[in-house]
């Protein structure tokens, strides 16, 4: 065994990427792992997008006499950093271009040269998938502490849609939460302290919702339908709920005989027009404050809506 006081200096490798690095890390951490207890710094430079980037990792790679990799899908930029590598004496290893010179003289077309594409694309997906987990998650008035971390919050009474609606917002991966409203039952406080313009009331009409009633308890045996489907309760509930709207400056969204793709259509244009990026990735000034007067302004409206 050589002594371990003897041995060399270890020198750093460089992840050079026009994107976030994760492909060649991934790549470098798969050989490194094959020697156990190694210690090689391995520095991701990422979002390389310049000669003058590319310029300085090679002389940083060049002070420390390092080992510059590259996954650069960008062939000017990959041949530029070959070339600095190459004058100022620094080692480089290209895990792409052969690949990329190969697919281009095969598939005779051009690439788009968009760093980051593959890791874009599958992030869709987990994005869709943690969506829809965290919307199961939320369904019915669950977990109302983490009302916050919805993108868009539901409410109306039983049987107005809002977990179908939900779930189909879902696998556009937006995470949705929805509140049931029950005569008698206080809301959760959480739902008057999340931002308002995120928070979307259903209005149905009291036929269209003892019809959807009457429909569910045929599939409930036994089931008491004195107080679910009585019309004068029903008109009741549907007036409580648009008084929560009202008192928390919700949106209001008619949902009667409509499907749930228009529903859906619907929120999400409003949704784009109060927020940057599809409202997904920014807060508005009223995130977790309570709904300051004025604010709802939008659904106003609706305030003096009857079922007729």
């Amino acid at each position: 065994m050589p002594d371990s006081n003897k041995r060399k200096k270890t020198k750093p490798i460089y992840v050079v990427s026009g994107g976030k690095g994760l492909a060649g890390n991934n790549m470098v951490q798969s050989l490194l792992i094959q020697y156990p207890d190694n210690k090689v710094p391995v520095i991701i430079v990422s979002d390389v997008s310049d000669e003058q980037k590319i310029e300085e990792v090679v002389l940083r790679a060049q002070k420390d006499n390092g080992l510059i990799t590259h996954t650069m899908v960008n062939s000017e930029l990959r041949k530029k950093l070959i070339a600095l590598a190459q004058k100022h004496q620094v080692k480089q290893v290209d895990f792409m271009g052969k690949l990329a010179d190969y697919l281009d003289e095969e598939l005779g077309i051009p690439s788009l040269k968009s760093p980051g594409l593959f890791r874009e694309i599958n992030q869709r997906y987990f994005d869709r998938i943690e969506a829809i987990e965290f919307t199961l998650n939320h369904d019915d008035g669950m977990s109302p502490e983490r009302l916050h971390k919805a993108e868009i919050i539901l409410c109306g009474v039983s049987r107005s849609g809002k977990t179908p609606l939900s779930v189909y917002l879902a696998m556009y991966g937006w995470k949705v939460a929805n509140v049931p409203l029950v005569n008698g039952i206080r809301p959760p406080r959480e739902l008057f302290e999340v931002d308002p313009q995120r928070v979307f009331g259903l209005h149905i009409g009291y036929q269209h919702l003892i019809a959807h009633r009457i429909k569910r308890l045929r599939s409930l045996p036994r089931h008491d339908s004195s107080n679910y489907t009585d019309e004068a309760k029903v008109r009741n509930e549907i007036r409580n709920a648009s008084f929560i709207f009202k008192k928390g400056g919700f949106t209001v969204v008619h949902v009667s005989n409509k499907p749930v793709e228009s529903t859906a259509n619907e929120i999400l244009n409003i949704m784009n027009e109060r927020f940057e990026y599809g409202g997904r990735r920014i807060t508005s000034p009223y995130q977790n404050t309570i709904n300051p007067a004025g604010v709802g302004e939008e659904s106003k409206q609706d305030d003096n809506n009857k079922d007729k």
